[in-house]
């Protein structure tokens, strides 16, 4: 995650789902993708000793720190969850709201976790393992 800087589709990366995407969809997922850049942002303005405390740093960002906590918690997501994420191989109808609420650290139980959320159309495998693969039929 380190730079992620300005993120360009790759070209093999599937669509969020099969069918075509309202432009509210696409925001939804551009809300996930700045919440995450922010966390980490932030997260390394913590670590360097640019900010002592969060609320140093919610004071200066002028949002409310529980919020800036939650957003924080995000960079304990597991690395093929956050990667689906960018590549938009999410489940549809995962919104922020769904990550900025409580989920376990292990990056285990957060693909159960995941996978029990209630949400849409999940395009992941039922195989937790699986998360950052489009679902294949069998015959495939």
């Amino acid at each position: 995650m380190e730079g992620l800087g300005r993120l360009v589709p790759r070209p093999d990366t599937p669509p969020l789902s099969p069918r075509h995407h309202p432009d509210s969809d696409i925001a939804l997922v551009n809300t996930m993708i700045k919440a995450l850049a922010r966390a980490h942002r932030w997260r390394r303005m913590l670590e360097s000793g640019e900010f002592a405390t969060v609320q140093d740093l919610a004071a200066a960002e002028k949002i409310n720190p529980s919020y800036l906590a939650r957003v924080l918690r995000l960079t304990l997501l597991a690395p093929d969850i956050v990667e689906a994420i960018l590549d938009g191989r999410q489940p549809a109808g995962l919104q922020l709201n769904d990550l900025l609420a409580p989920f376990p650290v292990e990056w285990e139980r957060q693909h159960d976790h995941m996978l029990t959320m209630r949400i849409k159309e999940p395009l992941v495998q039922a195989d937790h393992r699986s998360l950052k693969k489009p679902c294949r039929s069998a015959s495939a």
